[in-house]
């Protein structure tokens, strides 16, 4: 096996495979990645047996084709600090050792042979469908942090990807909850998908968040029942899924919310992240004093002291009531546009937030007690 690759191609893989490999994995094996040489192209995979991880680089120089297997996070670490841009030769050589040698510098690696590699491909022809990948990027994002880190309730701490209609029109909708707050957004498709619902675990989440980070293209997505494939131009991520229901989440939106309270996104991103400043652990809630256009916002900490801010609003009501600040500035971190929407009820029913710039997400977040 003989090739060389370009260092940001090869550094731009190889951080893709650093978010699926397990940092200590019981099998040896697992901390490795695949690499193999043929038809002038280099494909790497990664795997932590939940996911498996698939990148191809093309166009490559191979001068001899093979495959092999060696650590992960030595190579990545290695590779990321040659120059960059700058051609790296990798062999392997016959004491089945990997020899990377960029400019003046010469590694060589070991390696385990690539039969020991566990990785299994399934047959996902049945049903697939395609989205703009800024699309699904949107449903990640919108939802992620809402998903809950809690073991014990599994079907929680993924979001829950599922069909639904509204009108004669069809969505790709997601929604994520820890029961503190929960998130909802969806995208419209342009026909109906032959898609199972599924719960998309917390990992596979932020593996593909940084896939889709700077890709701009169309995702191929096919499941079966106990796995999803998503496929982009150069890369395949396939993952299992959590097993388990997702409760009816539709019965927590707030129905009868009638007061209405808009502020300026900015402002309020800003005070509340000022306001917050003078709590060590955030568990102190940030409390709301709402009256007629005006939002008094205050933290109060018996450790480190108080802090308050005042800021100009729309709202028409009398209304006190507390929220864990780390809740809200996630919310209004995903918001679209120049305002913000808070739909009150009254001082211990959850609050339902709408973004003006996205009509197709909606958040839920639970006031804090006392």
């Amino acid at each position: 096996m003989k090739f060389s690759v370009n260092q940001q191609d090869l550094q731009q893989a190889l951080n893709f495979c650093q978010g699926v490999i397990e940092k200590r994995s019981t099998l040896a094996i697992l901390s490795n990645i695949l690499l193999e040489a043929k038809n002038s192209k280099l494909v790497l995979k990664a795997t932590d047996l939940d996911l498996i991880f698939i990148h191809q680089i093309n166009n490559i120089e191979v001068l001899e084709e093979g495959t092999t297997t060696s650590t992960s996070s030595v190579m990545y670490d290695i590779v990321r600090k040659f120059t960059s841009g700058n051609k790296i030769n990798l062999t392997l050589n016959d004491k089945n050792k990997l020899h990377l040698e960029s400019e003046k510098s010469i590694f060589n690696l070991n390696c385990l042979d690539a039969s020991e590699f566990p990785i299994t491909e399934e047959d996902f022809n049945h049903s697939s469908f395609s989205i703009k990948s800024k699309q699904l990027l949107k449903l990640l994002n919108k939802c992620k942090f809402s998903v809950s880190n809690d073991e014990t309730r599994h079907y929680l701490s993924g979001i829950y990807f599922h069909q639904t209609e509204v009108e004669d029109k069809y969505y790709l909708t997601a929604a994520a909850t820890d029961s503190h707050r929960m998130s909802i957004s969806k995208i419209r498709l342009n026909n109906k998908i032959d898609f199972e619902s599924i719960i998309l675990p917390k990992k596979t989440i932020f593996q593909l968040c940084s896939l889709l980070e700077n890709y701009d293209g169309e995702v191929k997505i096919s499941n079966m029942k106990s796995k999803i494939k998503f496929e982009l131009q150069n890369s395949t991520l396939i993952s299992k899924l959590i097993d388990g229901k997702f409760p009816n989440y539709i019965q927590v939106i707030p129905k009868n919310n009638q007061k209405k309270l808009e502020i300026e996104l900015k402002i309020f991103l800003n005070s509340v992240d000022r306001v917050a400043s003078v709590s060590f652990d955030k568990k102190d809630g940030v409390k709301f004093n709402l009256s007629k256009d005006t939002l008094d916002l205050s933290v109060n900490n018996t450790n480190s002291g108080d802090g308050k801010e005042t800021i100009n609003v729309k709202f028409e009501h009398d209304l006190e009531i507390s929220f864990n600040s780390k809740y809200l500035i996630d919310v209004a971190s995903q918001i679209d546009g120049d305002k913000i929407e808070l739909y009150f009820n009254d001082t211990g029913s959850p609050v339902l937030i709408k973004d003006p710039g996205d009509f197709d997400s909606i958040f839920v977040v639970m006031p804090m007690k006392g």
